[in-house]
């Protein structure tokens, strides 16, 4: 199974919730499902944001090797399940894969772009909890 983590830029978000995801798969020794982000306005190649790559070393994740990417018709061909960061983020999806394929997470993250560092540890914090609770849901084949 290929998830696919959503936000808008691709840069503090979606890398963040992939890489706290790669760590619970891990742990929990999950090796059929991958994950990835991307963002729907992503400007592809931009770096991970520093309080985000900040926020995950504080759960034990690194992610400063992200590179941002858009979202491309192959991405959306390759995946099976969406997990958007917002209902517009879901909402944007539903026109070109089916609403059944999307789930929001944690009914909605909120951006922490442009925040401190408080204010990124709070949103790596909040995307934890609602992977936590979502994850059997995430990873299933329904």
């Amino acid at each position: 199974m290929n998830i696919l983590f959503v936000c808008t830029g691709n840069t503090c978000r979606s890398p963040m919730a992939e890489g706290l995801f790669k760590k619970m798969l891990a742990e929990k020794n999950i090796d059929n499902v991958t994950c990835s982000s991307a963002g729907l306005f992503a400007m592809t190649g931009d770096e991970v944001t520093p309080n985000s790559v900040k926020a995950c070393e504080r759960f034990g994740v690194d992610i400063s090797a992200h590179r941002a990417r858009r979202i491309t018709s192959y991405i959306l061909d390759e995946t099976d399940k969406f997990v958007c960061m917002t209902p517009e983020h879901a909402a944007s999806l539903s026109m070109y894969v089916p609403t059944e394929k999307i789930t929001i997470l944690g009914g909605g993250i909120p951006d922490p772009f442009g925040g401190d560092l408080e204010t990124y540890i709070k949103t790596a914090n909040y995307i934890k909890t609602a992977l936590g609770l979502q994850f059997d849901d995430i990873i299933s084949e329904d």
